[in-house]
């Protein structure tokens, strides 16, 4: 855990405390024993109720914009959340207020390395759109005339994000250390996640290889595609794409029945990302979203992407097919299949619990189909009976939440798993392939020779660190810090008694012989004895009564 300096941010500490206190959250900073002067006096405004999660939302939405981005990579993690959570925390918008173009126009023009006058004719300095990472401004190029969108990341939202960031660290520490409901959830190792995955974001160049990447792998860019990069003019705090003209899906005034076309279009692009490229939009909410003119879809905003192996993309199939068929014992043991080796469950409660799933949100009799929901709520069962799956998997269920909430404003009768089966069923038949059986056993026949052949070099290694008396065997004794602590505290006690005793001892010969000086006629050495293993010994008697029972 990276330490916090109190005194260097107190400000900022003063201000990200009372927001979270007056949005009733003053219990977890007790637990976490938050420096009480930056909070306790703050009193919750007066408000309509609202429940726990609409709460944190609001919260993370007045604090800015890492903890937006915060609260929106959380909501990608429905194994350690609950459903409720994931979607209000899917609520929070990147849409922020904007900063003037004057404070913008340092960072534009130092990664230009020029006047962005020279770089372009025509520049509308009012944004197109303000995030909380960047501000997008429409422009035209000098020479050939391209309009493009210039992303420009926002000054000093580099240092905000890390000091904001490393208190949230802090935070997290102190409560996984003191808090045993939330000891499973590994806050420490979740805040580092998000502060991985905001860097990442921060360096644009990684999200113009996104794009990049995706153009070169769609099959049908006539009906989907991402933003051309102009990479000659893209650093790592600027990057300029083409201009997408269009509308976001609830405002397009295209036919209906067109708007239908481009929903399956967008749902089969997606699902050929998941399962076919294993390279996927992560994010594909109606914000990021944009329908053209000529009726096609552009995904934007390439700055979080999931990625799936090959192994994962064909037990995910395995997955959906087990779901869609109701089949919560296969469900269950291919999740087994996927999780650590040291997770233990109780299989029998865990298929009751998946079958309620999936007959609450993939029941086809009742016609109630919300694969999105359905994956969101699996994944959350299965964390919570000790089979994390890979974060990877969790980001895809999230996308599919995101682009059937965009389906069905296109089409009030979108149904994901029209489009779904039938690349899941190829994947299947390609899995069980001639061509795909030959090449799994050839791969397995080469990793067990290539294993073979270096047991004679292993073999040596051994006998000659035996033969020069160097090998070490190293044992690790977990389970015994408790053990560690009572001896420790034992240690102590006996200690301490020692010295009482002592003090009593010696005490008593020295009022015994009456040696001087004296306090109301006794001898005062003596008294002082007397009162210091009077003290030490209340003191061990209340550390006994009160804390021994626990040790």
């Amino acid at each position: 855990m990276r330490t916090f300096d109190f005194l260097a941010h107190a400000v900022r500490a003063k201000e990200i405390f009372s927001v979270l206190a007056r949005y009733g959250f003053a219990n977890l900073l007790q637990q976490a024993e938050a420096p009480t002067g930056m909070w306790r006096r703050i009193l919750p405004e007066p408000a309509e109720k609202r429940t726990t999660e609409e709460r944190l939302r609001m919260a993370a939405e007045e604090l800015g914009p890492t903890f937006v981005k915060f609260g929106q990579l959380l909501s990608m993690r429905p194994e350690i959340l609950p459903q409720s959570y994931i979607l209000e925390l899917g609520k929070l918008q990147n849409s922020v207020q904007a900063l003037p173009f004057s404070d913008m126009l340092p960072v534009l023009e130092q990664a230009l390395g020029k006047p962005y006058t020279e770089v372009f004719e025509d520049f509308e300095t009012q944004p197109a759109a303000s995030a909380s990472l960047a501000q997008v401004y429409k422009a035209r190029i000098r020479g050939t005339g391209d309009v493009v969108a210039v992303k420009v990341q926002k000054p000093g939202i580099t240092r905000t994000i890390e000091i904001d960031l490393d208190l949230a660290g802090w935070v997290a520490s102190q409560l996984h250390q003191r808090s045993h409901e939330l000891r499973p959830f590994d806050l420490p190792a979740v805040v580092e996640e998000v502060r991985s995955a905001i860097i990442e974001e921060l360096d644009f160049r990684l999200e113009a290889n996104n794009q990049d990447y995706f153009n070169v792998v769609n099959p049908h860019p006539e009906q989907v595609f991402a933003p051309k990069v102009y990479k000659e003019l893209s650093s790592e705090r600027v990057m300029v794409s083409a201009w997408v003209e269009g509308t976001s899906p609830a405002k397009s005034l295209l036919p209906r029945e067109q708007l239908k076309e481009i929903a399956g279009n967008g749902a089969k692009s997606l699902m050929h990302q998941i399962l076919v490229d294993g390279f996927f939009h992560a994010d594909p909410h109606a914000g990021n979203v944009v329908i053209t003119l000529d009726g096609r879809l552009a995904f934007i905003d390439w700055g979080m992407v999931g990625n799936l192996t090959r192994r994962l993309r064909h037990a995910l199939g395995d997955f959906l097919v087990a779901a869609m068929d109701q089949d919560a014992e296969r469900l269950v043991r291919i999740a087994t299949e996927l999780a650590p080796s040291e997770a233990r469950l109780n299989q029998r409660v865990l298929e009751q619990r998946v079958l309620v799933v999936l007959r609450q949100d993939l029941n086809f009799t009742t016609g109630r189909l919300q694969m999105g929901r359905a994956m969101l709520r699996l994944l959350y069962v299965l964390g919570k009976n000790g089979i994390p799956l890979s974060r990877d998997f969790s980001i895809m269920a999230k996308a599919v939440l995101s682009f059937e909430e965009i389906g069905w404003i296109l089409d009030p009768d979108f149904d994901l798993k029209t489009f779904a089966t039938p690349l899941v069923r190829q994947q299947q038949r390609d899995g069980w392939s001639p061509n795909s059986i030959l090449r799994t056993l050839a791969a397995t026949a080469r990793s067990t020779l290539l294993g073979l052949r270096d047991i004679p070099t292993e073999i040596n290694r051994l006998m000659r660190r035996l033969e020069h008396d160097n090998l070490t065997v190293n044992f690790q004794h977990r389970g015994l810090e408790p053990l560690q602590d009572t001896v420790k505290a034992a240690a102590n006690r006996i200690a301490l008694g020692v010295i009482v005793g002592s003090l009593v001892v010696g005490s008593s010969l020295i009022v015994t012989t009456g040696a001087g000086p004296r306090l109301f006629g006794y001898p005062a050495l003596g008294i002082v004895g007397y009162l210091i293993s009077a003290v030490i010994g209340l003191a061990i008697i209340y550390d006994i009564v009160r804390y021994g029972r626990h040790k």
